[in-house]
This record gives C-alpha cells, sequence and structure tokens, in this order.
C-alpha cells in the first residue's frame, strides 16, 4: 500500500474538509472523487430499492438486474474510498463514525424534523425522527466498540439483529419489540 496521499505538509482530511484552502490543480481530481463517491452510494442505495420494489411487483429477474446494478456500485464507491486513502485503522474509522453519527443525531435530523414539521411533511419527518433516534443508538454501539479496542479486545460476540423499520441495532437479545418504531422482533434481521 503506497503513502496516503497529502499536499505539502497537509493531510487529504485537511483539504476535503476545508481546514486548508486548495492550493494545488490536483484538487479538482479530489473533489470528483469525493462527488463520484456520494453518487455512486447513492445509486447504491437507490438500486437496492429498486430490487426490492421489483421482486414485490413480481419481476424478480428484473430485480436481480438492480440487485447487480446496486453492487457494481457498492465496488466503484469502496474503490473510491480507498483510492482517496479514506479507509483507516479501525479505531480511526471508530473515532470518524461517533463523530458522524453524533453530528447526525444533535445536529443535523433535529434541525431536519423541525422543517419537516413546519412544512407539514410528516412522513418523512417520521423518517427522520427514526434515523435520528438510531443513529444515537449507533454512536453509542461504536463507543463501546471503542472502549474494547482500546483495551486491545474485540467486542463480544454477541447477536447482532437489525430492525429493518427504523434502522436501529441491537446486540444481543433483542427486545420483543424496537424501542424507536415498535416493530415487532419477528422482522429484525440477524446480521452475521
Amino acid at each position: 500500500m503506497g503513502a496516503p496521499l497529502t499536499w505539502g505538509t497537509a493531510s487529504l482530511d485537511e483539504y476535503l474538509f476545508g481546514i486548508l484552502p486548495p492550493n494545488d490543480t490536483t484538487m479538482a481530481t479530489m473533489e470528483n472523487a469525493m462527488e463520484a463517491f456520494a453518487g455512486e452510494s447513492q445509486a447504491n442505495r437507490k438500486y437496492a430499492a429498486f430490487a426490492e420494489q421489483a421482486d414485490s411487483e413480481g419481476f424478480k429477474n428484473i430485480g436481480r438486474l438492480f440487485r447487480a446494478a446496486s453492487e457494481a456500485e457498492a465496488i466503484h464507491a469502496k474503490k473510491l474510498l480507498k483510492a482517496m486513502g479514506k479507509i483507516h485503522p479501525t479505531k480511526e474509522n471508530l473515532e470518524a463514525s461517533i463523530t458522524g453519527e453524533t453530528d447526525e443525531y444533535t445536529k443535523m435530523y433535529p434541525g431536519f424534523v423541525k422543517e419537516a414539521e413546519a412544512e407539514k411533511k410528516s412522513d418523512i419527518g417520521l423518517v427522520f425522527t427514526y434515523a435520528m433516534k438510531a443513529e444515537e443508538v449507533h454512536a453509542t454501539l461504536y463507543k463501546e466498540a471503542l472502549n474494547n479496542l482500546s483495551r486491545g479486545q474485540d467486542m463480544s460476540n454477541r447477536t447482532v439483529s437489525l430492525c429493518p423499520v427504523c434502522g436501529n441495532v441491537f446486540l444481543g437479545t433483542a427486545p420483543d419489540k424496537c424501542p424507536i418504531c415498535m416493530a415487532n422482533r419477528k422482522v429484525f434481521k440477524t446480521v452475521e
């Protein structure tokens, strides 16, 4: 693996997140890579949703096509993330994930919920609310993982369950109902 990308003494993160002003024409490539990563990531999720819709309408082969395209977009996104030097050791990945999830549940989603309420978009507001609450759980679980890692340990081997309604994650025995959206445990998915 090559050395991390830098510009002078600045790291890639410093340039990507605006800590330092770009002074190099190579920034256009990094900006393009970030835009491509966002587009590929969104296409991955969009095509996965389209596959589910096609399946529900009985178009299994069209669903398979959408799933294949979804996976292709994931391949592109992962390769871009790696090429941009954004995959770090697990400790740094956990720290960045805690920061991102915390920002989402403390700043981003509360504002989105208020705007949805003001615009009387209750269906979108509910999605924002579920996501906000799930992001808080994710941040808490990442903190637990980081605490274990700081002691040189992996997390204990527990069942990992996902609520497919709101995105809540449970470690160990899942409750009978999701505390965020009240979905029944029967719909939870086990994550390997």
